[in-house]
């Protein structure tokens, strides 16, 4: 949890002083050199969940900079360890036959 609570705070410090976007994320990366996109990303969810942080500019900063590297990690392919992929659709699958309720549709067997 340190970690995450220090990339939490150089955030909060960083949006707290006016930085934003690229700036911001810069701040965060040099105080904490060892830290990723996908980290920044998650202490920013964290700070939009924090009831003690009220500021709405700050809340509006820090959802912005998520938003961005969060649909970075997306076209950069880094976030490939994500089963979702390898999801069936959800109607692709033969429906479980004990599950099925004959009041609610049409028979499927």
């Amino acid at each position: 949890m340190g970690e995450k609570r220090k990339v939490y705070e150089a955030l909060v410090d960083g949006a707290m002083d006016g930085l934003t976007d690229d700036a911001l994320f810069k701040f965060v990366t040099k105080r904490c050199p060892k830290t990723s996109s996908k980290k920044i990303v998650r202490a920013a969810l964290l700070g939009l969940t924090d009831p003690h942080l009220r500021d709405k500019n700050i809340l509006d900063t820090i959802y912005a900079l998520a938003i961005k590297h969060r649909m970075d990690e997306f076209r950069d392919g880094e976030d490939a360890d994500d089963e979702r992929d390898s999801w069936p659709a959800p109607f692709a699958r033969e429906p479980d036959k004990k599950t099925i309720r004959p009041d609610l549709g049409p028979d499927l067997s």
